[in-house]
């Protein structure tokens, strides 16, 4: 950041740096879909490649995303039952209807039918089989794209490979022979992960940060208490760069 800083300097340009959010110290995963499967609201089904979340099957499963999880219940009867399964989970603050996410604006054609926040302590896992046995051969992998919410373990290497750079190694060669291959070193210890966000600061030092090389008359009028609005980004970049 500091040669970026110099660089732009002697170039006469202003640096901004917007982050999209601010961390907080997490301790408790939280494994909502496994407790919809123990309800008998989520189904799975078996595969050679371990087990997979069947949705059109399950009554109601959950979208997990840090610290919080959309929960789409596809039988309206299964609502309520969802809904008090969900508030009596340990770990999870509020359970928002479609009334209550207007309050967020989380009331999207595509957001859940329930919205899950957690306790600020707490996140959520995508997690759904409870048997080792069972797991889906990607839940070790870094595969965004079939696993039923973000997962943060895949910022890990697994602890319990004594030799990771030696395993990876050797899956790159599998790669390369054109064989079949895993790269198979992402923990499940949920516990890892000692971070997360998702819900809305609880203090503005918490929250994302804007940073300007320029002074507030430049970029966009004064921020109130320190303060910058997110939607005010837009404005405030377009100021620095001379434009209306």
């Amino acid at each position: 950041m500091g040669d970026l800083v110099q660089a732009a300097d002697e170039a006469g340009a202003a640096v901004v740096v917007v982050s999209e959010y601010g961390l907080v110290d997490v301790a408790r995963p939280v494994h909502v879909n496994r407790a919809l499967r123990e309800a008998g609201l989520l189904a799975a089904r078996a595969t050679p490649a371990g087990e997979v979340l069947d949705v059109f099957a399950s009554r109601a499963f959950a979208l997990a995303d840090h610290q919080i999880a959309h929960v789409y219940v596809r039988d309206g009867a299964a609502l309520p039952a969802t809904r008090r399964l969900l508030a009596q989970l340990p770990g999870v603050a509020r359970v928002l209807d479609r009334e209550g996410q207007r309050e967020f604006g989380l009331d999207h054609p595509r957001s859940g039918d329930l919205v899950a926040l957690s306790e600020r302590d707490a996140w959520f896992t995508y997690y759904y089989w409870s048997d080792s046995a069972a797991e889906p051969d990607f839940a070790r992998t870094v595969d965004i794209h079939r696993k039923p919410g973000y997962d943060p373990c895949e910022l890990f290497l697994d602890p319990r490979i004594a030799l990771p750079k030696l395993r990876v190694a050797r899956r790159l060669a599998q790669k390369k022979l054109g064989l079949r291959y895993l790269m198979d070193v992402i923990p499940l210890d949920a516990t890892l992960v000692r971070g997360s966000h998702g819900l809305l600061p609880a203090t503005p030092e918490e929250g994302p940060l804007f940073l300007s090389s320029e002074g507030w008359s430049r970029s966009g009028g004064k921020p109130e208490a320190g303060v910058v609005a997110m939607t005010s980004v837009k404005e405030r970049v377009l100021a620095l760069l001379g434009r209306d």
